[in-house]
């Protein structure tokens, strides 16, 4: 697979990287199968890893706490925190530390910062972001991060407060006709040596109908690595086959997906980009 820089950091990794959300009893992926496909994927080449404690309680970081084993040193992992406060990260990064069997992870990200109003709870006097500063002084985590599914501008922001290592954006391509991290936010990202990492590349499954498309089309940004969420060792091998045969979409080939898939800019679509994920009715845009 195709290897590219990882932002600032010295590192590099394969296009392809493993999302780690669905390998969990919720997706029907047995223990036994999630040991057995990580340890595959880690066979043909794939070393980064995101996780997080909210990925079924918890699971998602005890399986490849499991699955790692004696391999963990081949491995980069991220995990989050999705609380906004320095005491409450800091119990969190605690807890995946368990989880995940090791004594540090390589990045820690924020995990789903949606508003400036969030950004600013982060960087108050006992916000989240002393959490991250303090665990990477104390050799917790290595390099830290990001994430945002909905408003572009909030990611922006937040790269221009403070050097993070990396942000994790929704680069489907149906993300491409709404609020685009891809118009907006990776261009400044790069020009700041902030590794991009693309998220939702198949739309929560949506663009099953476009697979190989979709991969390609993520492939193609000017982006780190892509993780994709993979719950069957079919899976894992069918996007070990696209990335192995990468080759950078035209702009005659994107034109083309983008006709066939834009009746899909819909809430009850792209669920990450509604007010309510759980009743996709209308966006939510401030």
């Amino acid at each position: 697979m195709e290897k590219r820089p990882y932002g600032r950091t010295g590192r590099e990794f394969p296009i392809l990287s493993f999302g780690a959300q669905r390998i969990v009893d919720g997706h029907n992926c047995t223990e036994d199968e999630a040991i057995a496909i990580v340890n595959r994927a880690i066979d043909e080449g794939i070393t980064y890893f995101d996780t997080a404690p909210s990925y079924s309680q918890g699971q998602s970081e005890e399986r490849l706490g499991k699955a790692f084993g004696i391999r963990r040193n081949q491995i980069w992992i991220t995990t989050k925190t999705k609380d906004r406060t320095r005491n409450g990260s800091l119990k969190l990064l605690e807890e995946s530390l368990k989880r995940l069997q090791t004594d540090h992870v390589e990045e820690w990200r924020l995990h789903d910062v949606r508003t400036m109003e969030e950004l600013d709870r982060i960087f108050a006097d006992d916000g989240a972001i002393k959490a991250l500063v303090e665990a990477r002084e104390q050799g917790l985590v290595k390099h830290l991060s990001i994430s945002g599914h909905i408003n572009p501008r909030v990611q922006l922001e937040a790269i221009e407060r403070f050097p993070f290592d990396s942000a994790l954006v929704p680069l489907s391509a149906a993300d491409h006709f709404i609020y685009s991290f891809a118009h907006e936010f990776v261009p400044r990202a790069n020009e700041k040596g902030v590794a991009i990492i693309a998220m939702k590349v198949l739309g929560l499954g949506r663009l099953g109908d476009w697979y190989d498309q979709a991969l390609r089309y993520a492939f193609s940004l000017p982006i780190s690595t892509a993780i994709i969420g993979m719950e069957s060792m079919e899976q894992l091998e069918k996007n070990l086959a696209v990335a192995r045969s990468f080759e950078p979409m035209t702009d005659i080939e994107k034109l083309n997906l983008f006709k066939e898939i834009m009746h899909m800019t819909k809430p009850e679509i792209l669920r990450w980009k509604a007010k309510d994920m759980s009743n996709a009715v209308e966006w939510n845009f401030r």
